[in-house]
């Protein structure tokens, strides 16, 4: 698992720096620990990595550049060398140079860069195929200077006002980006978004579930006269007749944007829009009271006073998904007690993927699961250490708040059957239809 990432000039100056993970280590703690730990090693340009306590350091260098690795595990070096050449070579592929500069002017795009290749310590994909479909960042080239093109240069060297005014056929310009017109430029994205909201009682019964949903359109199409999204056949809205033969998919209410056409939807469930560049919301759902699956967790808790002043929490939870299906980013926060402070925490956790931390400011305890996939059930206890506690204090404990995204799921069951462009593009146009389901609010009581 990756912790943090620098890239550093040949001074040791920080160019880019991500923590990939909570780390209890800040930037400039890990940075000059690094340097003290490998100062000769770099002059010697040695690869091999180097560990000071509970952190192993990794680095490469590429045009007078460090690019450099901690990690908290113990992680094969050839692995961790081979993903720092692979963003070396993606960084010069989008940026056209390694150099302090052009690293400097290019951050956000590296940043995107690393955000889409390594999540939450894990590396994703370094396969430029894959990458160039979400990087949106244009790259940021310095033009060098010239005697023979003065056009732009004003007294002393300076840049003109002119030079940075934009011109006048720029209103008419499209939004997709030069740089990425060739990546962009036949490609529409269909996204399915739903948020959760659920309350469940300390009995286990579900006491609330609301579903608020839309389907967005990106277009990057450089011309489109209409679009055909064909939604579910037994898609029905309100408490009217099921439709079609299938699994029923139901909404409570809908609506549309004005420029959704919607004479085949009552029909086929069809819906014709003439996208325009840019992104659109195209129709927007609810469902209330009432899902059509089981909610994706079960938690199983249990908090007792253990002797002195600590506070004994037992977590169990239990994902309902299939196997094939996981979360990411599962965030668990219990409130402790109110009205009295805390002081001290000691957690054992099923997995050393997972991490906890005491929120003295919230008094809660939070704790974090990368991934989880689905039919996994994990653990998790924790002690506190709470000065005055009482068995009254027990009952201020709770309720149980929980984060996280769901991918290529949709709770209503919503699906789109097809993505059809009239005219037909011309050379190779990619549509991709993505489903992804957030907690807008998952409280469980106990």
């Amino acid at each position: 698992m990756i912790s943090q990432v620098f890239i550093l000039s040949s001074q040791g100056d920080h160019l880019i720096y991500k923590d990939c993970i909570l780390m209890h280590y800040s930037q400039e703690n890990s940075l000059d620990l690094y340097l003290k730990l490998v100062g000769i090693t770099i002059l010697l340009s040695v690869q091999c990595p180097q560990r000071n306590k509970n952190l192993n350091f990794i680095h490469v260098r590429h045009s007078g550049l460090y690019w450099v690795v901690s990690t908290k595990d113990n992680p094969s070096p050839f692995t961790i060398i081979e993903f720092l050449n692979r963003l070396a070579a993606l960084t010069k592929d989008y940026c056209g140079s390694l150099s302090e500069k052009s690293v400097r002017m290019n951050f956000a795009l590296i940043y995107e860069l690393l955000d889409e290749m390594v999540d939450y310590g894990y590396i994703q994909t370094t396969s430029t195929d894959i990458l160039k479909n979400f990087i949106q960042t244009e790259a940021v080239t310095s033009k060098p200077f010239s005697l023979f093109d003065l056009s732009n240069v004003g007294l002393f060297g300076a840049e003109t006002q002119q030079s940075k005014v934009a011109p006048s056929a720029a209103a008419s310009r499209p939004i997709v980006a030069s740089h990425g017109e060739q990546v962009r430029k036949n490609e529409i994205f269909v996204d399915v978004v739903e948020r959760l909201s659920v309350v469940i009682g300390s009995n286990g019964v579900l006491m609330k579930a609301d579903v608020e949903g839309e389907i967005r359109v990106k277009c990057y199409l450089p011309t489109c006269s209409e679009m055909r999204i064909g939604l579910n056949e037994e898609f029905s809205i309100g408490k009217s007749q099921l439709r079609g033969y299938g699994a029923a998919v139901r909404v409570d209410e809908c609506s549309f944007h004005q420029a959704v056409k919607l004479d085949e939807f009552d029909t086929y469930r069809i819906l014709k829009v003439c996208p325009s560049q840019g992104e659109q919301t195209l129709m927007q759902y609810q469902l209330s009271d009432e899902l059509p699956c089981a909610p994706p967790f079960r938690l199983f808790p249990t908090v007792e006073k253990d002797y002195g002043s600590r506070l004994l929490i037992f977590l169990k939870l239990r994902c309902d998904l299939p196997p094939k299906r996981y979360l990411t980013f599962v965030g668990i926060s219990q409130t402790v007690a109110r009205a009295l402070l805390l002081f001290s925490l000691s957690q054992e956790l099923s997995s050393p993927e997972q991490s906890a931390e005491l929120q003295p400011r919230s008094k809660a305890v939070l704790w974090t699961i990368p991934r989880f996939p689905g039919g996994a059930q994990l653990s998790a206890v924790f002690k506190v250490e709470v000065p005055r506690l009482s068995s009254a204090s027990l009952l201020e404990v709770g309720p149980i708040s929980m984060s996280f995204e769901l991918p290529k799921y949709t709770c209503t069951g919503l699906q789109v059957r097809f993505l059809r462009l009239s005219p037909t593009q011309p050379g190779l146009s990619q549509r991709w239809v993505r489903y992804v389901t957030h907690s807008d609010s998952y409280t469980i009581r106990i």
